[in-house]
Order: structure tokens, then sequence, then C-alpha cells
């Protein structure tokens, strides 16, 4: 799994751990204006950057994602009702759910349509003097297949325009996507870009800075100048913003993306790497290992996304399966993670296995496995 919620989600990039070890030791100037010499504002850094990548007009960063949902709805729905399809009452990791954030903002939930199916009409239908917002939430961690029906985001923004009610996406994951849509891996397709929503005319959207952006943990909302105006002089923003550290490593991330280097995060190096790649690497660590004790082979395999990101998507890698003699699995299992640094591997199978596509090629993992 690439980003795992318990391990921490996306590992950082050299950069973006450089700027944060250049800003924890010192003064920064989070809240003052350089310029002109003043207190300024901290819910501005990243504006540009996050602006220049997804085509919004303004943006902001809170400290997660559930808390970018519960910001923009207290903001824009407090006391009155948003309307969201049935079908996109999800729960997220830890048990936190869609309709309680909703409770907790003070807006008050329309369901509409089904569970597996929902139309544009059932959206219009519910609308009355009543209505603040209309939620659109993607499905970050499960998927409906069979006899289903979703609106386009483009169709609920046309009944928006036709009401006058604004209409924010969750987006989830915060892909902003490959400039070749051809190099994706063919489950990531169909995964929303960011960009593409705010283009299709959603007035706010929000996203994860930790999932395949492959930044920190952040929530981010961007969209029109006039929706994050009262989204960013809400009282919650000063309860759900983040601190130097965040900001540093958030813009160092985002300028990788907006000079086209991407590949430099690891989230995305990883998404990237083919299993012909992962293969070689496992061939040699196979190899060390069988020298020193173990017995290991190379098997073909899938990794996942995981985090929430891109749900039933797997791509193809490489496996090293790993056995000891008198050794179970689970006590091999347990024997890696007692290591320094800890080994985290699966069990397949009734076979321990690893998958070097989440392992650093400058990692000691050779070193580390033999002298266990």
């Amino acid at each position: 799994m690439i980003v795992h919620t318990n391990l921490g989600r996306a590992p950082l990039s050299d950069a973006a751990l450089a700027r944060v070890a250049a800003v924890a030791g010192g003064y920064a100037n989070l809240e003052y204006d350089l310029d002109l010499g003043a207190r300024g504002r901290r819910d501005i850094h990243a504006e540009r950057l996050i602006a220049r990548l997804t085509g919004a007009d303004a943006a902001l960063v809170v400290n997660n994602n559930a808390a970018a949902t519960l910001l923009l709805l207290a903001a824009l729905a407090d006391g009155r009702e948003v309307i969201i399809s049935r079908g996109e009452l999800v729960e997220i990791g830890g048990g936190f759910r869609v309709p309680d954030v909703m409770a907790q903002s003070g807006a008050l939930l329309r369901e509409v349509g089904t569970t597996n199916r929902t139309r544009a009409a059932d959206y219009a239908a519910a609308i009355s003097d009543r209505t603040a917002l209309i939620l659109r939430v993607h499905p970050s961690n499960f998927r409906v297949v069979g006899f289903t029906e979703r609106p386009a985001l483009d169709e609920l923004v046309a009944i928006g325009r036709r009401f006058n009610v604004p209409v924010a996406e969750d987006l989830g994951s915060g892909w902003l996507g490959w400039p070749e849509r051809d190099e994706l891996p063919e489950g990531l397709r169909d995964e929303p870009i960011v960009s593409a929503s705010i283009a299709a005319g959603a007035d706010v959207v929000c996203f994860s800075g930790d999932k395949l952006l492959g930044g920190p943990q952040a929530g981010i909302v961007a969209g029109s100048r006039e929706a994050l105006d009262r989204i960013r002089t809400h009282p919650l923003m000063r309860a759900l913003r983040v601190d130097k550290l965040t900001y540093a490593a958030l813009e160092a991330t985002l300028e990788a993306h907006a000079i086209g280097q991407g590949q430099d995060v690891p989230v995305q190096r990883m998404l990237r790497m083919t299993a012909v790649e992962i293969g070689r690497r496992a061939e040699a660590l196979a190899s060390a290992l069988n020298a020193s004790g173990w017995r290991a082979r190379v098997i073909d395999g899938l990794s996942t996304v995981g985090g929430g990101s891109a749900p039933g998507v797997e791509i193809p890698t490489r496996l090293v399966e790993v056995q000891r003699d008198g050794m179970t699995a689970d006590q091999i299992e347990q024997r890696l993670r007692s290591l320094d640094p800890p080994v985290v591997a699966r069990i397949q199978d009734d076979r321990v296995v690893m998958d070097l596509r989440t392992v650093r090629e400058d990692r000691e993992l050779r070193a580390l496995l033999t002298g266990a």
C-alpha cells in the first residue's frame, strides 16, 4: 500500500524535508508581511501555488480534509440545508462520517436519490428557499458497481447556476493529474483531477495534501474569491489553521508539481514505477537473503494506492516472498516489525511478502534484513 494512513500516509520529498528543517530552526514570516514591515496573514501562504495548479481564484489551508469540509460547510451553510446524494454519505477512516461532520458544522442534511442511483433531477427537485449548498462527495474509500447512476459535476453546476445555489465538491485525494494522461496507471485514469472540478464550475472544492498530492497532512480549500473570503473569515478558521512547518512542507511539494518535477515527490515516484523496475531490485534483495539464511523468491503481485485514494485500483508489481526454517509467517512478520527501523510487511497466502515499490532505493533494507 502506497499511502498508508496507519503509517503516516505520504512520505515527504527531500525538498520538503529541507524546507521544514530550514524553517524549524528559526523565525519565519508566518504572519509577518516583509514588504510592509507589519503584521500579515498566515492564510495566504501557498495560495498562489494552489491557484496555479488548480485554476482556482483563491485557496487556503487547514489541518486535514475533514477540517476543510467542516469549515466550508460552517461558513457557507450554517443553519441551512445542504443537498447531497444518499450514495455519498460516506464514512472515512476512524469512524468519521459525512453526516456527523455536517451536523457539527450546523448545516442541515438533505438527502436525495438512493444508495446506488441519484439523478440530476433529484437535486433540482430538492432545492428550496432553505437550500444553501449542493455538495458532491467523491467516494474515495469504496466503489459502487452494477446498476448505478451519478450526475456529472457540470450537471450539478448547471442546476446550481439555474437556482443561484453554490456547488461544493469534496475530492478527497487531491489528485493534480499528470501532464500525459496515457502515462497514468490505468486504474487512476478515472480519479477526479482538482483542476477539472474547478474548470467544470465548482464554486469551492476541498482535498487532502497528504494523499495523492504527496505532501504533509493538510486540508486544502480552493475556489471562487467570494466563497473563499467567506470561509477564511469564519471563526473556525483560527481553530483549524496550520503551522509554519506544514506550510513549509506543503509549499515545497506544490513547487515540485508546479515546475513539472512531480517525480521528486515520493508518492508520485512510487505510482510511476513499473513492475520491471521493481523486479530488478526485488531479485537483488532475494539473492542477498538466500545467501544469509532466508529462503526468498520473487513473485508477481499487486500494489494498492490506499489512504482513502483510488478505491479498487491495483498496480502490477513484483514481490519478495520470504520464509525461514522453524518460523511461521506470523513469527517472521513480527520479527521484521521488531527491527530498527521496523520493516512492515504483509502476509499473503500464508507467506510474508514485501513490495519494494514503497522502499526508497537508498534505504539499507538489504543490510537490515540479512543481519536479522
